[in-house]
Parts: structure tokens; sequence; C-alpha cells
């Protein structure tokens, strides 16, 4: 049975540093902080609910298609404690699509506090008090550090338009070469149809009073321009006003649509 509301509004997050976030991982921190990195390690560095388990699986895959003597640790982080050690790759989607993936994860997600409606979601998430904190801080500080380490950058909306080629990127970027039929295979079995039916992937497993999939499913729309379905003209305008001021100085220029 999933959670009743006033059990989630006891789930509130805590911060370190800062940062906003679930209580289980407040309370590993200092194992997460003693976390030691080889230096072939691809980190895999997404803010949530930007592409973290499509750039997973496609990285899983170019691993078991690779050399098997050369393989790498893929980790998962949703900031960057250790890039001193590790390359990662910093997949990102429009902050529109990522705020409205973000709710519909968050209300479905017993695990995290009740997001309430859309228009309270829209002010939490704006003053980056949700789980990891701001888009903002995130995605700028990642790209103002992408020509000092070894970071490749991808988009969400990129990975839509042409897959193939960005998975090109990221076996590149992971010094491996793979025949085109193999590419083939890791692009077709990677497509959203594919991970939306597949039980590793869609969470199906995970029971519903963790992931209660009745509400929203894990795996939703993977669309771009979603956005459109949920912010209003006033509050579109007020976000582009916010994105402005908080991305002012940077090159990065996301797709809002297709």
């Amino acid at each position: 049975m999933a959670l009743t509301t006033e059990l989630r509004t006891q789930l509130q997050l805590r911060e370190v540093a800062g940062i906003p976030l679930q209580a289980s991982t407040v309370d590993n921190w200092s194992q997460i902080q003693n976390f030691e990195a080889k230096p072939d390690d691809l980190l895999i560095c997404t803010y949530p609910k930007s592409g973290t388990t499509w750039i997973q699986e496609i990285v899983d895959m170019i691993e078991q298609n690779g050399d098997v003597e050369k393989c790498q640790r893929a980790v998962i982080q949703h900031r960057h404690p250790f890039i001193e050690w590790a390359r990662p790759p910093q997949p990102s989607a429009n902050a529109k699509d990522c705020m409205v993936s973000y709710y519909h994860f968050q209300r479905m997600n017993q695990m995290l506090p009740d997001p309430g409606t859309w228009e309270e979601y829209f002010e939490t998430f704006i003053n980056g008090k949700v789980g990891w904190g701001s888009w903002y801080d995130h995605v700028k500080g990642w790209w103002e550090m992408k020509d000092s380490y070894q970071i490749l950058f991808l988009f969400f909306e990129d990975i839509k338009r042409d897959p193939k080629q960005e998975i090109q990127k990221v076996m590149q970027f992971m010094g491996k070469s793979l025949h085109e039929t193999v590419l083939d295979k890791i692009v077709q079995e990677t497509s959203f149809e594919k991970m939306k039916e597949n039980p590793m992937t869609n969470r199906s497993t995970v029971p519903k009073s963790i992931l209660d999939q009745s509400i929203s499913p894990f795996i939703r729309k993977g669309t771009v321009g979603d956005w459109k379905n949920h912010f209003t003209v006033v509050q579109s305008e007020r976000f582009d006003e916010i994105y402005r001021q908080k991305m002012e100085g940077t090159s990065i220029n996301f797709c809002m649509e297709l």
C-alpha cells in the first residue's frame, strides 16, 4: 500500500552544504564522501529526471559489447564530488521539461515529500528546494567546468533527435570501438519504447509502496516539449525571465521542442 499523504509529509528533505537531499542519502553521506574513484571510472552525473536511466542503459550496453578486459565502473551521481578522479558524461534536459518530469516522479515516488499541486511545485522547483537542489546551479556549474576536465556534455533533446550520433559520442568518450551492426543494436535496444517495456529500466518490479506507478509511470513520455501541457503563459514567461537571470553568461543552449 502506498504511503498516505500524512506519512509522506514526514519525508522532509534535509540539507547538506545547502543542498536538499533525501534522509537516506544524508544518513550515508560520510560513506558517499569517502568513495574513492578509479582513474578510468565513468561518472554519470545528471540532474534528476534528465535522462539518467537512458544514459546508464547506453553505457551498460556499450560496456557489454566492448573489450571485456577493459571494463569500466559506471557510477551514477547527481552532483560532482569526484571529478578529479573520474571521467563524467553529463546528460541534461531543458529545465521546463525536467521540471515536469520531476514533478510526476515526485508524485509517484513514495519516498519523497508530496509535491503538492503543480502551482506549488513550480515555486519549489524554481527556488531550488527539490531533492539535489537547483537545476540552474547544477547545469551551469558543470558547463563552466567542461573545458577544464574530461567531461562529455549530452543533451536529452539531441539523443531524441539522433540517438545513433549521440551513442557514438558516448562510445568514443569511453574509448570503445564497436562494429556498425552492434551500434545499430544498441540504438534499437535503448530506444524509449524498448526501455518502457523492459522491467529492468521501467522499474515495474519495485514495490508500489516505493514507486506507485498507478499515479505516474517511472518511464513516462520521453518527449520534448511536454512542458507546454503544464505551464501557463504566465508561468512560462516568469520561468524564462528567471532562466535568463540564472544562466546569464553561459553559452549553453537548450532545445525546447523538436
